[in-house]
């Protein structure tokens, strides 16, 4: 059997695909080997980004295989369905290159994602109350995050589909192409995280971690004083000089993550 995971690396750039015919359904192998890939982003430092995509046009993921036969309680490894969806410690952004249907735990996957870049024909559901089930794995927490309360409240209880081209216009997803441009429009983006500063970048995503949900003086005082180790690095870098040396020099930076 061939492997439900395959990885490539081009220049910093991880790109994970989801290969689990017909559709990209996720049993709890699948995940743990997800979770491998995205445990590789983090502990490789000459990776600096991930592109996660599905094989095949029509699916990027249909969610959990529900043929698998497994327990829906099942232990899907240390970063929880997919691999992603409870990964809170992975400081490297993750695109999520949508290609076609992401229907629930396929939508919490790409919604566990930094960024979306998605083909024209691709939709997204969560159409978990049809199976008497909720999205838990990320859905019902992150949905209502990222869309008005009432279009989120909507797309969980009804299971009704969004277009790419409706989620570009609510803010869901970065940008839409034709499906042939997906993975080029993909690694342009890529290719722009890999040329910021890692430590930054880093940084960024701790401190929205650490602050979602919080007040903005109550975010502040979190910035100024709590315990912030990838921030703190950041600040007493050799990258924090070398930005501002670069730029007053008329030349690129030239990033070394220390």
């Amino acid at each position: 059997m061939a492997d439900p995971v395959r990885m490539s690396e081009d220049g910093g750039i991880l790109t994970v695909t989801l290969d689990r015919p017909k559709a990209n359904a996720i049993d709890v192998a699948t995940s743990k080997a997800l979770y491998a890939a995205f445990e590789r982003l983090r502990t490789d430092p000459g990776l600096r980004v991930a592109i996660l995509t599905g094989a095949g046009a029509r699916f990027f993921s249909a969610g959990w295989d529900l043929k698998a036969g497994e327990a829906i309680d099942a232990d899907h490894g240390p970063g929880g369905f997919a691999g992603l969806t409870e990964f809170f410690t992975l400081d490297k952004p993750v695109i999520a290159a949508v290609n076609g249907l992401a229907l629930g735990g396929g939508f919490e996957l790409a919604l566990a994602a930094d960024l979306i870049v998605a083909a024209e024909p691709a939709e997204f559901a969560l159409p978990e109350v049809r199976l008497g089930m909720v999205p838990d794995s990320g859905g019902v927490l992150r949905l209502p995050r990222r869309l008005p309360y009432v279009l989120a409240t909507e797309m969980l209880v009804t299971g009704r589909r969004m277009t790419a081209p409706e989620a570009a216009r609510w803010g869901l997803v970065n940008r839409v192409v034709p499906g042939d441009r997906l993975l080029e429009a993909a690694m342009e983006l890529a290719r722009h995280v890999c040329s910021a500063a890692p430590l930054a970048i880093a940084a960024i995503k701790e401190i929205a971690r650490t602050t979602e949900g919080l007040g903005v003086a109550e975010a502040y005082q979190t910035l100024r004083v709590a315990d912030l180790p990838r921030y703190r690095a950041m600040l007493g870098s050799q990258d924090a000089l070398e930005g501002p040396r670069a730029f007053a020099e008329g030349r690129p930076p030239r990033w070394t993550g220390r």
